[in-house]
């Protein structure tokens, strides 16, 4: 087997591992919610075991009681499961090079700038995979996609997420306007009364939606209804590059345009308290080491990888609207 040149592998390992930072930190600021949630400090890396675990935000514990003078007070727990358990996701977008490419282009700078275009490429495939991982639900490649909003969001509130079934715990239910249910059309004449119903579902006294996230059919709907001084936007969303409107304080973005990937006509209400993105503190988009060599082939080869997983820790104060 040849072996491509060692300097040559160092080079391009020092390069991707320079990057890797970047990398992520472009990758959080990908999506209005991945922006949001880092800013909220629910972009958290954990540092290893067999899941991650969320513990579920519960009101209280259920023997709360009103009382007069000796009586008897209950002092007893209800049987209240501790955490949501979610399964550690992979990815890996392969960079390589032959030995025939590394020869034509002699020298450090030949192959920095070679490696430059190679690892832009691999950096896109990356990022654009994860974002759409961040919509998924989490079926997608048999199972070992990232698990995202279609999932931790559904369109029927119910699934098992986390390992606890919302058809068993309804506490675990989220939130869903259905447009087919209610017999309604949807329109700009419509659409303001589903986001006023759905918000109100998803509000507990002082935990309201703070990000409403649409496809382009839906934030289109609402962008029609509301008259000309009612467009109110954000200024930091619309500085980071997400064109956004504002309803009852929240912001409302649309992840739609021709590279969206928000599903069709749905219109996700979140309260981003209780919702995480979570890497592995030593694979967030990083090359793997050692380094791969192709074991037949004149070829070097860098595996840039990511591993972690989307997690809500409170599912009843997330909603969509859907068709």
């Amino acid at each position: 087997m040849a072996t491509p040149n060692s300097s040559y592998d160092d080079i391009i390992t020092s390069t991707l591992r320079k990057r890797s930072k970047k990398l992520a930190d472009n990758f959080s600021e990908n999506t209005a919610l991945l922006m949001r949630l880092k800013e909220r400090g629910n972009s958290r890396p954990f540092a290893g075991g067999r899941v991650i675990t969320e513990e579920i935000a519960f009101s209280g514990p259920g023997n709360f009681q009103w009382y007069s003078g000796y009586e008897t007070l209950d002092i007893s727990q209800d049987d209240m499961l501790t955490g949501a358990e979610f399964n550690v996701k992979q990815a890996a977008v392969a960079i390589s090079m032959s030995g025939l490419e590394m020869l034509q282009n002699a020298g450090p700078e030949q192959v920095i700038d070679l490696m430059a275009g190679r690892i832009q490429q691999g950096e896109r495939e990356m990022i654009n995979n994860l974002s759409t991982g961040v919509y998924s639900d989490g079926t997608g490649s048999g199972g070992k996609q990232l698990g995202g909003l279609q999932l931790l969001v559904s369109d029927d509130g119910t699934g098992t997420v986390g390992g606890i079934a919302a058809g068993t715990y309804t506490w675990w239910a989220n939130q869903y306007y259905d447009f087919s249910d209610e017999s309604i059309t949807p329109g700009a004449d419509t659409i303001q009364s589903a986001m006023n119903t759905l918000y109100l579902n998803c509000s507990r006294n002082r935990d309201k939606p703070d990000l409403v996230v649409a496809d382009n059919v839906y934030f289109r709907y609402y962008w029609e209804s509301l008259q000309a001084i009612q467009r109110v936007t954000n200024e930091k969303m619309a500085a980071a590059g997400f064109d956004n409107l504002r309803f009852m304080g929240s912001d409302v973005v649309f992840d739609g345009g021709q590279s969206g990937d928000a599903p069709a006509s749905h219109m996700y209400f979140l309260n981003t308290n209780y919702l995480h993105f979570r890497p592995h503190s030593q694979r967030n988009m990083v090359p793997l080491n050692p380094d791969r060599h192709a074991v037949n082939q004149d070829a070097v080869v860098k595996l840039l990888a990511f591993a972690g997983n989307m997690t809500a820790s409170n599912r009843a104060l997330q909603g969509v609207i859907v068709a």
